[in-house]
This record gives C-alpha cells, structure tokens and sequence, in this order.
C-alpha cells in the first residue's frame, strides 16, 4: 500500500491542505493520505495558536466521509520535539509493508537539508513536492541523495493560509470557502482564534 503522509501544525486544516492531498493522491497513485498534526515542530518559530486535540479535531472534521484520508495522533503526545524521522520510524513498526511518501510544498525543498538526520529520512521515504504556479523551481544544489528522492507534482494555486485564517476569524471576517463548514463550525463553538 501506497500511503502519503502530510504533516503540519493545522491551524486551522483548510482547503489548500485538503485540494494538496488530493493532488498528491491522484499524481503519485498513493492509496491513501494521512494527516499528522504536528506535536512540537522543530522548525516553526510560533507554537501553534489551537491545542493538540483541537487541531486534530479540525482534522477529522475536515476529512469526514473522505474514504482515502485519515488522521493520525502519533505526534501530538510526544514531549520532545516531533522529528519527521522518529514519526517515519514508529510508523514503520506500527505498520509493516506500507510505503511512505512525505508530501510537502515545493517552496520547502530547500528547507530539507535542515531536517533532522535527513539522510536517513531520504532512505524510508520518497517526498513529493507540489509545485504550485509560481514557485520557485527545485534548486539544483540539493545533494544527490534528496535530488534521487524526490517527486514532483503539479497542484492548483490556493492564495491562503492558516495564518490568514486565524486573523481573519480574529478580525471578525468570514472563512466561508476557505475551510470545511464542519471546521468553521468547530472554531466558533469553541472560540478559536479570537472568534
């Protein structure tokens, strides 16, 4: 089985994540797509503004009825940082014959060489990159060993995120095709993000 995996801090999950999924799926022939929020990023500079839970929560909302995604809660009890690696590690024990592909943007291939015993992660799985209308091409000074483990594909331009969200909820402004009603619906009841 064929299994993408998407991590993020989703916060709050939104459409881009979703219609990025389903590029992937689609292009790379992948099986399924798993969502893994993130616990504790190595490389975000802001903890994330909703809890664990609640971003997991938002997950599940978002994916409902949507027989080829899941969401996985492997990271969100981790108490130290939440390396890729370690995620690829105990899910390779958790579930044996499954082959992983790392989905991410294509404006983050560069920031690859500063993953975590990234070398290693370049043998366990295959990422693949969503080249979106005006990213920047894939820069050729990438070692060899990540230039040969990855994949790219296409997806279409979405000109939001998570960030704009949250200041548009903060600000009192609509979210309305921007995120699944079932999440909408969730931050309001709960009150996320100044709402």
């Amino acid at each position: 089985m064929q299994v993408g995996l998407m991590g993020g801090t989703f916060d709050p999950i939104h459409y881009g994540h979703l219609l990025a999924a389903e590029s992937a799926r689609e292009a790379c022939n992948l099986d399924e797509v798993w969502f893994i929020p993130a616990g504790n990023p190595p490389l975000k500079s802001n903890a994330p503004k909703a809890g664990a839970r609640e971003r997991l929560e938002m997950v599940y909302r978002a994916i409902d009825f949507q027989p080829h995604f899941r969401a996985l809660d492997i990271e969100l009890d981790r108490e130290t940082i939440s390396y890729t690696i370690d995620t690829i590690a105990e899910l390779k024990v958790l579930y044996p014959g499954r082959e992983f592909s790392f989905i991410i943007g294509a404006d983050r291939v560069n920031d690859l060489t500063k993953w975590h015993r990234i070398e290693e992660l370049a043998q366990h799985v295959t990422f693949i990159a969503l080249d979106r209308p005006g990213t920047p091409v894939l820069a050729d000074s990438l070692p060899d060993f990540l230039q040969n483990s990855i994949r790219r594909c296409q997806m279409p331009q979405v000109d939001f995120s998570s960030t704009d969200i949250r200041q548009r909820v903060h600000d009192g402004r609509s979210i309305r095709f921007m995120t699944p009603d079932k999440v909408f619906q969730f931050i309001q009841r709960n009150g996320l993000y100044g709402s």
